[in-house]
C-alpha cells in the first residue's frame, strides 16, 4: 500500500518551531509522508525573525510542479508565502495541477501575514494579491489577528462572511488569539457552523500551533476525511500539541508534536 503524501507550500523557520518544519513534524505524526515547496528562508529564533530570504518565484513553481509529477499529494497547504510574485508563482501552479477548487487536490490556505513575535512575514503589497489566492481554497484558516488585517474585524461571525465572500468554500476562523477559558475556533461554508471547542492551555509555549492545525487539517484530507471530520480530529491533535509544548530558547516555545491519536489510514477501494 502506497503512503499517504502531502505537500506544505511555505517558509522555513530556522528555529524549527513553525513554518515547513512544523508542517512536516506534523505530517509525520499522522504517518503522513510531507513534501515541501519552499518560499522563503527566515533568520529566526524563539525571540525574533531578524531576516528573510524569498526564494525566486520561477523556483517556488518548480517545487511544486516535481512533486506534483512525482509524488501527487492528496492534499496541500500553504503557509508563508512572502511577496506578490511567488503568490502568483504558486497560484498559476495550483491551477495547472488541479489544486484548490476546482480541482480534484484539497487546498488548504493559512493567511500567514506575520509571525508571532510581530515581524511581517508578507510584504504589504502583496496582500490583495492574497487575498485574490481565497478563491483556489477548500479552506482558509485565519487567527483572528488576521481576520482584522484581511477584512476588518476580529469577530468570528463577522469575519467569515467576509472571507467567504472572497471565494473559499470553507472559513475556519480560528480563536486562539481570543481571551476566556474556552479555545473556540468557527468551521462554515455559510450555510452551516460547526464549533470546535476546548479548555484555553495557559501556556506561553505556542509557536507553531497555527502550522500545526493546518497541517493536521491538510493530512487527514489527503487520507479522505471530509472537511468536518479533518478538522475536528485536528483540533484535538493541536490541543494536545499544546498541553506538550515546551520551553527551549528564551522566548516562546514550539507546540509538541506526539505522535496523533488518530492517524491517516487509506482505505484502498478495490477497482
Amino acid at each position: 500500500m502506497s503512503p499517504v503524501v502531502a505537500l506544505t507550500v511555505a517558509g522555513s523557520d530556522s528555529g524549527g518551531g513553525a513554518g515547513l518544519q512544523a508542517d512536516l513534524h506534523t505530517f509525520a505524526a499522522f504517518g503522513v509522508h510531507g513534501t515541501t515547496a519552499v518560499t522563503a528562508v527566515t533568520v529566526q529564533n524563539t525571540v525574533a525573525v531578524s531576516a528573510v530570504h524569498e526564494i525566486p518565484p520561477h523556483l517556488v513553481g518548480e517545487q511544486i510542479r516535481v512533486v506534483m509529477e512525482d509524488l501527487r499529494p492528496g492534499a496541500v497547504k500553504t503557509g508563508m508565502l512572502a511577496s506578490a510574485p511567488i503568490i502568483q508563482a504558486i497560484s498559476d501552479a495550483f491551477r495547472r495541477h488541479g489544486i484548490g477548487r476546482g480541482g480534484t487536490i484539497p487546498l488548504v490556505l493559512d493567511p500567514v501575514c506575520a509571525s508571532m513575535h510581530g515581524n511581517p512575514l508578507l510584504r504589504p503589497d502583496a496582500l490583495a494579491e492574497l487575498k485574490a489566492m481565497f478563491a483556489l481554497a477548500t479552506v482558509v484558516t485565519p487567527n483572528l489577528d488576521e481576520t482584522q488585517l484581511l477584512v476588518g474585524t476580529r469577530d468570528q461571525r463577522a469575519a467569515a462572511r467576509a472571507l467567504l465572500e472572497l471565494g473559499p468554500q470553507y472559513a475556519l476562523v480560528k480563536g486562539g488569539h481570543d481571551s476566556g477559558p474556552r479555545s473556540r475556533d468557527l468551521l462554515t461554508d455559510g450555510s452551516t457552523e460547526l464549533w470546535l471547542d476546548a479548555a484555553r492551555i495557559d501556556t506561553g509555549n505556542t509557536h507553531g500551533s497555527g502550522d500545526t492545525l493546518g497541517a493536521a487539517i491538510t493530512a487527514r484530507l489527503a487520507g479522505g476525511d471530509t472537511l468536518a471530520e479533518a478538522a475536528a480530529v485536528a483540533k484535538r491533535y493541536v490541543t494536545t500539541a499544546v498541553a506538550t509544548s515546551y520551553s527551549v530558547g528564551a522566548g516562546h516555545g514550539p507546540v509538541g508534536h506526539p505522535p496523533a491519536a488518530e492517524p491517516v489510514v487509506r482505505v484502498e477501494v478495490p477497482s
